[in-house]
């Protein structure tokens, strides 16, 4: 399809992208992105803990035209993803754990991605190549959104919208259309430090550094092994993700629901106190789970966070539960489970209540 201008193929990439559900959609030059030296010695310095695989794409995110040669524009995408001042049915109960608001639902990389195929192919008839991701290719996605003017850096290394606050997720289309660039917004975060003060391990260590080492959403979906006992009582009852620094951003008093209703609580699980997690076999948990982002840190890596999470809130009405999960085959889920029976059996002793181990 012709276009007599980029100007108006930008306008009717904009329109497509708002039609399909999207809620903002801004361009920005296929050039090396500003923070890429601040993300080397970001790697450097250790604080991508575990994620290697940041480390192994360095050079592709500092530089687009090892992403896709020839581009010239990426094409940037937000998607809002609240679902209201309402928490979930079951977070407002503490033996049930909180789960990061963007994994309630389906899996964002599945709706989205359906989306950015129908946007490359609408660009394919003006003649561009592209390659697009969420999420999921070497991009630092935050730096080319500030660029394209979908947000701001904000303090907590999250990108801030005035009209979404923090509830959104990005996306991104390398193309070779040419394609006039969008100005950057101005930073409106100000003196406020609020999403600092709110991490509870204190993972942002100063304004705009993020340490994942120290990180809830890292210790409880991107790390592996065991999570160390020191920051197992951080953790609190929050088992995939953490929304701390997000809900205490002042921007988020404009953010209005998501039209996208892939996006809401899966009323099911939402009924689950933490203990029933632990009876769940590997069928169970891929049903409960398809389709969803937790299913990404498979039966393993939730059971340990259910078990962290009953350590520090769990009552005498689970210890049957972890009891049976300390003989789990799986080492990482016993570690765990042994460890939560010794704090909840602490806190019962303190209150004055005799438990027998078993």
């Amino acid at each position: 399809m012709n276009y007599e201008s980029p100007s108006d193929l930008k306008h009717a990439l904009v329109q497509r992208a708002l039609e399909i559900g999207f809620d903002n959609c801004r361009v920005a030059r296929a050039e090396a992105p500003p923070h890429a030296r601040e993300f080397r010695e970001w790697i450097d310095a250790g604080a991508a803990a575990e994620m290697d695989w940041m480390a192994r794409g360095a050079e592709k995110r500092s530089d687009p035209q090892r992403v896709l040669a020839g581009a010239r524009s990426v094409i940037v995408l937000a998607m809002n993803y609240w679902q209201g001042n309402e928490r979930r049915g079951s977070e407002s109960r503490a033996t049930a754990g909180r789960i990061a608001r963007y994994a309630w639902g389906d899996d964002y990389h599945d709706v989205i991605e359906r989306k950015l195929k129908q946007l490359n192919e609408f660009l394919e008839t003006a003649g561009g190549r592209q390659r697009y991701y969420v999420d999921t290719g070497p991009v630092l996605e935050r730096d080319f959104g500030a660029a394209a003017g979908i947000g701001w850096h904000g303090k907590s290394t999250m990108l801030l919208n005035r009209s979404l606050g923090t509830w959104f997720f990005l996306a991104e289309i390398f193309t070779t259309l040419d394609l006039p660039a969008d100005p950057p917004q101005s930073a409106r975060c100000g003196s406020c430090t609020r999403c600092i003060e709110a991490c509870p391990t204190g993972a942002i260590t100063a304004p705009h550094r993020l340490d994942a080492r120290r990180c809830i959403s890292y210790l409880t979906i991107e790390l592996k092994g065991s999570i160390p006992l020191e920051l197992r009582p951080l953790v609190g009852d929050r088992i995939y993700g953490c929304d701390d620094c997000l809900e205490a951003c002042p921007w988020n008093r404009f953010a209005r629901a998501s039209r996208e209703t892939a996006f809401a609580a899966r009323p099911g699980r939402a009924q689950m106190q933490l203990r029933d997690f632990l009876a769940l076999d590997e069928a169970q948990f891929r049903e409960i789970f398809r389709g969803s982002p937790i299913k990404r840190i498979k039966r393993r890596g939730l059971l340990r966070n259910v078990c962290v999470a009953l350590g520090n809130v769990g009552t005498e009405h689970d210890l049957p539960a972890l009891e049976a999960a300390a003989y789990e085959p799986e080492p990482l889920i016993a570690e765990h489970a042994v460890w939560a029976l010794e704090r909840i059996r602490a806190r019962l002793r303190v209150n004055g209540k005799t438990i027998a181990n078993v």
